[in-house]
């Protein structure tokens, strides 16, 4: 079957991004088939390329995000460097960028100026706060955020301080909101004939994954409080003792909760007053949850797993990253897979985690070596010749 690059082929992303919030939504980009651009200062290129632990000088957290994408080394302090960058966003379809508001616009990059010399370009800004607001110009990372928006405050166990999300959600929420914006704006793209300004607020997209914990909120009147793994209002949920480890059970309905009293052996439990229904059973959590501990402790992992899918009763046990990447499920999805990196040689990496059946996509690139595409950008993307980009090489406009 022929590999196919994805719906985004002949798509042109210029990525302005670092970290981890604007190369994640940049990621989903490639991931997709678009081709990215990925913009680097010399010296030292993206802030995550410096962040231990390294094998053979690569960053794991630069690997982990930058799949897929192409690296070009611009020096943006010089006004050839400006002149060259707003010549590669006249070829593209998508900007996204993840400074501060008003950075851009200072470095006469900003929306105004670039919609002006390519008003098809869509331009994804990504920050903390988004472009308005009191907030606006404040600092924020993954923890500052998780903070703001009230997440932070339900993450833990109950009665002790809140406990930081073991995920960056705060940023990964930008590589979520920001593609589908994008995409959003591609499909208007062919009606209007224009592009358009996105505002990535990482803050609201926070705020979004509270799900119904707003109107928890609302309803009782109270903020809700950390739960630990258990869940505020469904019972069993959560984790459970077993002789060599633990393992998570969840109850969302009756329906479930008739499966778990049979693989427990207590179908009498079934139609039990006290537990009959989902009110009943969070007013007596207590004594559900000792009962179902009473079960699991005595049994091994293993047994649990297969005897809760006998029943069909949603459970899971907890696997560790490597086991997780390891484990049939993920091998079956491709989602780890062998890609050739340029200095370290094949590296295993995380793929896509969209898939599109009968249209199987290749292997990913690997993350690029700082400038490694820089040639290539300008030769295919501006058409320069070997002799003009060496010349820019030489006046250390690009590397």
């Amino acid at each position: 079957m022929v590999e196919w690059a994805g719906p985004l082929a002949g798509v042109r992303v210029l990525d302005f991004t670092r970290v981890l919030a604007g190369p994640a939504a940049a990621l989903a980009l490639a991931d997709l088939g678009a081709e990215v651009w990925k913009l680097e200062p010399p010296g030292t290129g993206d802030d995550t390329r410096l962040f231990p632990p390294f094998r053979e000088g690569e960053s794991h957290y630069f690997l982990a995000i930058n799949r897929g994408k192409k690296s070009i080394v611009v020096d943006l302090k010089t006004p050839e460097g400006v002149a060259l960058v707003r010549d590669l966003a006249a070829k593209c379809d998508v900007l996204i960028e993840n400074y501060r508001p008003g950075v851009m616009d200072r470095l006469g990059l900003g929306y105004e100026a670039l919609s002006a010399i390519n008003p098809r370009l869509i331009y994804c800004a990504i920050s903390g706060y988004g472009m308005t607001g009191p907030l606006r110009d404040n600092p924020s990372f993954d923890i500052v955020l998780q903070a703001m928006s009230g997440a932070l405050s339900v993450n833990g166990e109950a009665g002790r301080p809140p406990t930081k999300l073991g995920i960056p959600l705060g940023d990964l929420v930008g590589g979520v909101n920001g593609p589908m914006a994008i995409l959003a704006a591609l499909y208007e793209r062919n009606t209007t004939g224009r592009g358009r300004l996105i505002d990535v607020s990482l803050m609201d997209g926070m705020i979004n994954m509270l799900a119904y914990l707003p109107q928890l909120a609302w309803f009782t009147g109270k903020d809700p409080l950390p739960q630990g793994a258990q869940h505020p209002n469904l019972v069993p949920y959560g984790i459970f003792p077993a002789l060599d480890g633990n393992i998570i059970v969840a109850c969302l309905t009756n329906g479930f909760w008739k499966r778990i009293c049979e693989a427990l052996g207590r179908a009498d439990l079934v139609n039990d007053p006290r537990f009959d229904v989902i009110e009943k059973r969070r007013d007596n959590r207590a004594q559900v949850n000792e009962m179902i501990s009473a079960f699991t402790s005595q049994r091994h992992v293993a047994v649990l797993v297969e005897l809760f899918s006998k029943y069909e009763v949603p459970h899971a046990p907890i696997l560790g990253i490597l086991e997780a990447l390891s484990q049939p499920q993920a091998v079956a999805r491709g989602m780890v897979v062998e890609t050739e990196h340029q200095s370290l040689g094949k590296i295993p990496i995380t793929s896509r985690p969209i898939k599109f059946p009968g249209a199987p996509q290749p292997v990913p690139t690997a993350p690029p070596v700082l400038g490694q595409h820089t040639d290539e950008i300008l030769r295919e993307g501006l058409g320069l010749t070997q002799s003009q980009i060496d010349g820019l090489r030489a006046l250390r406009i690009v590397s």
